[in-house]
């Protein structure tokens, strides 16, 4: 995969892919991971967005995990075929946006917070999406965007860290220094619990 132009806005690509289309169901969590380790070197097509782009995954993908190189990572990009651009999406741009979501409507942003905690446990996102089809209209990324790129944050994360934190590690917000786990207080998981208490706070104002 050879990258032509990076534009540096939100870890933006711009080139061609090769891509195959393939179905990993999310559940059992440990199924879900072996599959994706299974996998061939490739770029995969794994989730249609309504917009027209696609959340595809490229493996391998370099990260190191405790120094070494983990052979089985893979990329999770935002795809849109239009104009060949690939968003690497990261939890933190995600975590951003959920904020900022907070600011104009709390109870949105909890209940997207809420959809993807179903997502973490295992439920496909549209089974999710098809249970809260009247979401409002908010800044940033639509809930489906979210919750498609997080299930396959989460089946990376599972694979990186198979005898660590696996998917913990951004839900619950872990971090791990030498042979020491720690949490961040940045997890989804946290935002979830901070924008409830401040959504009752804010009720008796």
């Amino acid at each position: 995969m050879r990258v032509s132009v990076e534009m540096k806005k939100r870890n933006i690509y711009k080139h061609t892919i090769d891509l195959k289309r393939v179905t990993i169901k999310n559940a059992p969590r440990q199924q879900f991971a072996k599959t994706l380790m299974d996998l061939p070197y490739l770029g995969y097509e794994v989730e249609d967005i309504s917009d027209g782009r696609k959340i595809v995954i490229a493996k391998p993908g370099g990260k190191q995990i405790y120094g070494r190189m983990k052979k089985e990572d893979f990329f999770v990009f935002i795809y849109n075929p239009e104009d060949d651009t690939l968003w690497q999406i990261t939890h933190n741009q995600i975590y951003k946006d959920i904020e900022g979501k907070s600011e104009h409507n709390i109870d949105a942003a909890i209940a997207i917070l809420e959809m993807l905690e179903r997502v973490y446990n295992g439920e496909e996102p549209n089974s999710v999406l098809s249970d809260r089809p009247n979401m409002p209209s908010l800044p940033g990324e639509s809930p489906e965007v979210l919750l498609k790129a997080y299930k396959w944050i989460w089946g990376q994360e599972d694979v990186n860290y198979p005898e660590g934190k696996g998917r913990d590690y951004s839900w619950e917000g872990w971090t791990k220094k030498n042979d020491t786990w720690t949490r961040t207080g940045e997890g989804l998981k946290d935002l979830l619990k901070k924008l409830k208490e401040k959504a009752v706070g804010d009720s008796y104002l």
